[in-house]
């Protein structure tokens, strides 16, 4: 199991993906300013990962107030989550499970301020292993759509780096598969400008003993009509109410050319 992110006595512990595939380094993040560093500066990225950092940021940043009273301990958690929120505007998660975390002391303004500490740390651990639930049952869901001997072609990472951990979305989807002895194979957009197809779902790949060869982000379309694909899954960033998918760049090329190459294109992400 690929463990993206920890929650441990008031330390956020997290890979830093900034130094993957190279160096396989874990960094402790001991107050909500390092962990708002972090998610700036891409060591924990990905749109679930973003999120359950930041609600664990919250947590931490909580066990440092001092306060006498709801009034003042609830404005000194406004700060904090707006302080968290502006780390990063791609990924809805963040947004919504700080939202989260703010509402939750909110509805529970009758409680003493070391039971709304504990109620958000046990809050945070909750949106991790929710995340975790979620992206098994998807897997488990979707491997029927990958078939014995399939190519899949997925783009950016939206592996177990990109979530709680474990499985992931996309990525996850294929580890299924692969768990259930179907022989597959990968290939991964390098997804540039910042290469997560290269440098993270690539590794991994490796690391599941999943079969993986990297491309570049223009070859997809050459091998679509080789026919070396059979389908395109990958994640998202958000998804609007209409069902409109935002990815990472390139995303809407590779929707493009399995529509030219009657290629399945499938999403996985969860509601």
């Amino acid at each position: 199991m690929i463990k993206t992110i920890e929650y441990n006595n008031g330390i956020v512990r997290i890979i830093d993906q900034t130094r993957l595939p190279r160096e396989e380094v874990y960094v402790e993040l001991r107050d909500y300013q390092e962990v708002g560093d972090a998610i700036k500066d891409m060591l924990i990225r990905g749109a679930p990962a973003i999120g359950i950092a930041a609600a664990m940021g919250v947590a931490i940043g909580a066990r440092n107030i001092e306060a006498d009273g709801f009034d003042e301990f609830y404005s000194k958690i406004e700060s904090i989550c707006d302080y968290m929120i502006n780390r990063r505007s791609t990924a809805i998660n963040l947004s919504w499970a700080v939202k989260r975390m703010k509402n939750m002391v909110k509805e529970n303004r009758e409680k003493d301020v070391a039971s709304l500490k504990k109620m958000l740390e046990d809050e945070a651990i909750k949106i991790w292993e929710e995340d975790l639930l979620t992206n098994k049952i998807m897997a488990e869901n979707g491997e029927g759509v990958i078939k014995d001997g399939d190519t899949i072609l997925t783009h950016c990472n939206a592996g177990a780096l990109a979530t709680g951990g474990d499985y992931g979305t996309a990525l996850g989807v294929i580890k299924a598969a692969f768990i259930k002895g179907k022989k597959i194979k990968v290939f991964a957009d390098e997804t540039r400008p910042f290469l997560q197809g290269a440098r993270l779902t690539a590794w991994e790949m490796k690391k599941e003993g999943i079969p993986v060869r990297l491309i570049t982000d223009n070859m997809a379309g050459y091998f679509m009509k080789k026919g070396e694909i059979d389908l395109v899954m990958v994640g998202a960033d958000r998804i609007a109410a209409n069902g409109d998918v935002a990815n990472k760049i390139g995303t809407y090329t590779l929707a493009l050319l399995s529509k030219e190459h009657n290629n399945p294109f499938y999403v996985v992400a969860p509601i």
